[in-house]
């Protein structure tokens, strides 16, 4: 065993190494991240923070993860056994799959956190949080909404129709529809049921890594549920 002189100073990091430190930087960040999301959504559950200070702050922590997640997971193609620490050094961090694999291995027992990053939306668009637009006497706002909604379900459904598959495709214009939806009401009229057909898709698409592509079964029966929600969310406007 090797002595160890306790006169001699600690180093946090290896000397030759700069990429071992950065590793290890982007892994605390990371960690910082779920647990600053497992707060934040235990404060909005229990009427801490409003939905205008949730909103933006959420989405915020949601695309720090995402980016964060490209530095430090590993790609499905490679595997775990055949490399390194991050930084090529034997003092780096273990290689991650994703972020059930981080928060395993650090022990991190955020449950809140775990689901909003399945969700990949803030809880106020996933539940479609009835503080929008539709009550708030604007109608001009409110028309303002409507004709993003629209414009995203228009869009998303070209998008489908023209053969696009991969989830770097799909997923921002998907979610820009469910964000737009839920500024106009989409807690409201008889589109409850179909609504959740699409955030069901959505959730998919963010658990899926972004080359990575659908089905085309998949993609019929995702535009089936589009189009059926445009057409239930268009008749709520009537009603």
């Amino acid at each position: 065993m090797q002595d160890i002189n306790p006169y001699e100073e600690a180093r946090l990091y290896s000397p030759h190494s700069a990429a071992t430190r950065d590793a290890w930087e982007s892994m605390a960040t990371l960690f910082s991240i779920i647990v600053s999301l497992e707060y934040l959504e235990r404060a909005y559950v229990r009427h801490g923070v409003d939905d205008k200070t949730y909103a933006p702050a959420c989405q915020r922590l949601l695309a720090q993860f995402k980016t964060l997640m490209k530095l430090v997971a590993v790609p499905e193609s490679q595997s775990p056994n055949s490399v390194g620490p991050l930084g090529g050094t034997m003092d780096g961090p273990m290689p991650v799959r994703d972020v059930a694999d981080f928060m395993q291995r650090y022990k991190m027992h955020h449950t809140a956190a775990a689901h909003r990053l399945a969700v990949g939306v803030p809880a106020t668009v996933e539940h479609a949080s009835s503080s929008g637009s539709s009550g708030d006497g604007n109608a001009r706002e409110r028309g303002k909404n409507i004709a993003e909604t629209t414009q995203g379900f228009i869009t998303f459904m070209d998008a489908v129709k023209l053969k696009m598959r991969a989830k770097d495709q799909l997923h921002p214009l998907l979610g820009d529809l469910m964000g737009a939806w839920t500024r106009a009401g989409g807690e409201q009229g008889t589109s409850n049921e179909a609504r959740a057909k699409v955030l069901g898709w959505l959730i998919k698409l963010n658990k899926m890594a972004a080359a990575d592509e659908i089905t085309d079964e998949e993609a019929r029966q995702m535009l089936f549920d589009v189009e059926g929600a445009y057409t239930a969310w268009f008749a709520s406007l009537q009603s």
